[in-house]
């Protein structure tokens, strides 16, 4: 955990056709929000403090996200993060309800996490997730912060969490909160999957800091 870096690019190591998909599927959802808002790829960078080849190369589905540059996007474009996961059937969607079955998913696979969201797709102050992290996955090599509080519950394996430089192991059946605006980050430094549920409040003022 150096603090360098945004970026995986995933010819580092061998995608799969489905890793294809999946790369090409964010790039675009994050093209036409940028759209959709009216910014352009420089407004994108002034906002979240990521340079313009990074944004061109996550649109272009050249590069992965990690869960920190996804957030500092979701902020920039006033979505929530669920936005970029992939959609599910609409016949199955309901307004308050998620069934276990019609999750929205998301695969980052250069980091070695999948993000699926147990709350709704509508916007809301509150999103919900149940994190998997495959032996050495992360959430980035930058810490992250914004305005908010984050708590979570270690459903399985182990979880280190890094709170102000400040690295706390995580086992199941451990708990946490803490104000969003402490720069965090967090991974799984064993050989074990874990599996976390993950609490994020955000403010429809927050913009991104640090």
């Amino acid at each position: 955990m150096d603090g360098r870096g945004e970026i995986n690019d995933p010819k580092d190591a061998p995608a799969t056709e489905a890793d294809d998909a999946v790369d090409q599927r964010l790039g675009e959802t994050v093209r036409l929000l940028r759209q959709r808002a009216g910014l352009s790829i420089q407004d994108v960078a002034n906002k979240t403090g990521l340079s313009n080849g990074m944004i061109s190369q996550l649109e272009r589905a050249r590069a992965m996200p990690s869960i920190r540059t996804l957030r500092l996007l979701s902020i920039a474009l006033d979505v929530p993060i669920s936005y970029f996961f992939e959609t599910t059937d609409p016949g199955d969607v309901q307004r308050y309800i998620v069934r276990k079955n019609s999750r929205r998913l998301l695969r980052l696979t250069a980091s070695g996490v999948v993000k699926e969201a147990l709350t709704p797709a509508d916007k809301g102050q509150l999103e919900l997730y149940e994190l998997t992290l495959n032996p050495g996955a992360s959430s980035g090599t930058d810490f992250l912060q914004h305005t908010g509080e984050k708590a979570g519950y270690i459903l399985s394996g182990s979880l280190r969490l890094w709170l102000d430089n400040q690295a706390h192991l995580l086992d199941a059946g451990d708990s946490f909160r803490f104000p969003s605006i402490v720069p965090h980050m967090f991974d799984n430094p064993t050989q074990q999957t874990a599996r976390v549920i993950w609490v994020t409040t955000l403010r429809q003022t927050d913009s991104p800091a640090g």
